[in-house]
Formats: structure tokens, C-alpha cells, sequence
């Protein structure tokens, strides 16, 4: 490899570290959670969703959206947490959930919605691994923004996972 192809990948990889990217900020349970603002596709109040038998119990039913039939996850019983009546500032955020098999539209329901930040790749970092109610596989990594930390969750490992799967078509 020449010198200059070296410089090249240099000049690349110091570009990919301090690039910026917008996250969506929640909150759950005192605690603030980022997800990447591209995948959000709308943002709305609660209300009330069509059941589905046979659900994980963390799957808060499915909705009517403009003639599309999103799933609804609540994020409290997803991570186990002490689930709490919905308020006013209960919402859904309807995004763009991708796995190797298929795309597709998922809400998450969220104690309320927060900020818009901008965080370089280089302010987030690994999470240092733990055992508790968010497996380390959902987190993508922790940023401190305004001295407060933000979780930034992996979408697609926490809503591809487990009873929510899709299974390869054989």
C-alpha cells in the first residue's frame, strides 16, 4: 500500500470518528435513552391499541397507521421495569426497525419524548457489561450530553430479538 492510500485511510477513519449524528431522546423510568433520529418516522400521544392474542406480554397491541398495521412495544415491561399508568406525556414512537430478513414499521412506547442532540461518534462509548434488565446487546453505547448520560439503544437488536424475531423462511 503507497503512502498516499495510507494518508487516505487515515483521512477517512478520523472523518468517521468525529462525524455527527442526531439522536432522538426519551425517557423511561428516570432514565434517558437516545435512538437514532433517521429511524423515527412520527411521533404521537397515546392511544388506545387493538390487543393481540398470544402476544409477548411487552407487546402492547398493533395500531392503524394510515392503512399500515404498526406493532406496539412498551419499552417499561420490554426492560422489566415497574410499569406505571399512561399520562399526557406518554407517547409512541412509530420508526424503521431493519433485520436481514425484513423491514418494518414498530412503535415504542415511552414515559415522554425529550431533546434532538447532535453527538460525534467519538462521544459515545462502550457499555461496560452488566447483567440486568437491558441486555448489553440492545445498547449501542453511552454518551454524556449536557452532564447527563444518554443510553443509546440498538432498535434493531432490541425490537429483532426474542419473541419478536422474524424467522427465515424455509
Amino acid at each position: 500500500m503507497s503512502n498516499m492510500e495510507e494518508t487516505i485511510r487515515e483521512i477517512d477513519s478520523l472523518a468517521d470518528s468525529s462525524s455527527e449524528e442526531q439522536y432522538l431522546t426519551f425517557e423511561l423510568a428516570g432514565e434517558i435513552y437516545a435512538i437514532d433520529i433517521l429511524r423515527v418516522q412520527e411521533i404521537k400521544g397515546w392511544d388506545k391499541v387493538t390487543s393481540v392474542p398470544n402476544a409477548p406480554h411487552y407487546m402492547q397491541g398493533v395500531i392503524n397507521l394510515r392503512g399500515l398495521i404498526v406493532p406496539i412495544v412498551d419499552l417499561r415491561k420490554r426492560f422489566e421495569l415497574d410499569v406505571v399508568p399512561y399520562t399526557e406525556t406518554t407517547v409512541v414512537i412509530v420508526m424503521k426497525v431493519y433485520s436481514d430478513i425484513q423491514d418494518r414499521t414498530m412503535g415504542i412506547i415511552v414515559d415522554a419524548v425529550s431533546d434532538v442532540h447532535n453527538i460525534k461518534n467519538e462521544q459515545i462509548k462502550s457499555a461496560p457489561i452488566m447483567h440486568g434488565a437491558i441486555s448489553n446487546e440492545f445498547i449501542q453505547g453511552l454518551a454524556t450530553v449536557n452532564d447527563k448520560m444518554l443510553i443509546i439503544i440498538n432498535i434493531d437488536a432490541l425490537l429483532n430479538s426474542g419473541a419478536l424475531a422474524l424467522e427465515k423462511a424455509s
